[in-house]
């Protein structure tokens, strides 16, 4: 008997560190950032990026007043989100994209409050994300709301057990694509958010498109094109920190 319940110990054992392994590759091996994301990584006359814990990318015209946090979609390379952080850095806002372990935004949720102590200067922040990214963002804030100027969810919503809509004063941004894989949960959680949400919704647009990494498992074909949806991204979510 303690034999059979040796084996079978080890059997499980044995699973649970297999599962654990192709996890833990899965998880490493995101999809790929399009060569556009990395060109935007360089650094030009307007806009300084470096890249060291964190990607940032700042502003070189004037010193930002407002620091912007970027949470990357979930299994995907967060370079996919320079094009969009370096244009928003380029309206004088402090971008700031970081890497998540196991590029997963779940796994270091509160890295906004390091961000935030290691810029002292920046005044107000906002903070948000896609996908997955955005979902955990929604965490920090519906915890934090005392710290952020707004939340942007980028094709994103919170979890049905978090309700930012009872947080007083809030700024919410919610854009997504009609075209995105998830529209029905996306219209839904319009009931979580504050009456005041700025509501965004993208005619042809879909999920991948909010980055630049190609296509995605169980999303909608985009019936415009990836720089279109891009330029309509910048423009609503510059308009909601402008404000």
């Amino acid at each position: 008997m303690k034999t059979w319940l040796k084996r079978i110990s080890l059997t499980l054992l044995a699973l649970l560190i297999i599962s654990t392994a192709a996890f833990v590759i899965w998880a490493e091996n995101p999809l790929k950032a399009m060569p556009e994301s990395l060109a935007a990584l360089e650094s030009d006359a307007e806009v300084s990026v470096t890249y060291d814990n964190w990607m940032v990318f700042t502003p070189l015209d004037v010193e930002p007043e407002k620091g912007v946090i970027i949470y990357p979609g979930g299994h995907v390379d967060p370079r996919a989100y320079a094009p969009l952080a370096k244009e928003i850095a380029r309206a004088g806002y402090l971008v700031i994209l970081p890497p998540m372990p196991l590029n997963l935004a779940f796994t270091n949720m509160n890295i906004a409050d390091e961000i935030m102590t290691a810029n002292p200067s920046v005044e107000k922040w906002y903070v948000g994300g896609h996908s997955l990214g955005g979902a955990m963002a929604a965490e920090y804030v519906a915890a934090n709301a005392g710290k952020v100027e707004g939340l942007f969810l980028w094709a994103s919503y919170s979890a049905e057990s978090t309700d930012l809509s009872i947080i007083p004063d809030l700024k919410v941004l919610s854009i997504y694509g009609t075209e995105d894989g998830h529209v029905e949960e996306l219209r839904y959680s319009r009931e979580r958010l504050p009456e005041n949400v700025v509501w965004v919704e993208m005619d042809g647009a879909n999920h991948a498109q909010f980055g630049w990494y190609g296509i995605q498992s169980g999303d909608g074909v985009a019936t415009i094109s990836r720089e279109f949806q891009q330029a309509w991204i910048l423009e609503e979510t510059l308009a909601f920190i402008g404000k």
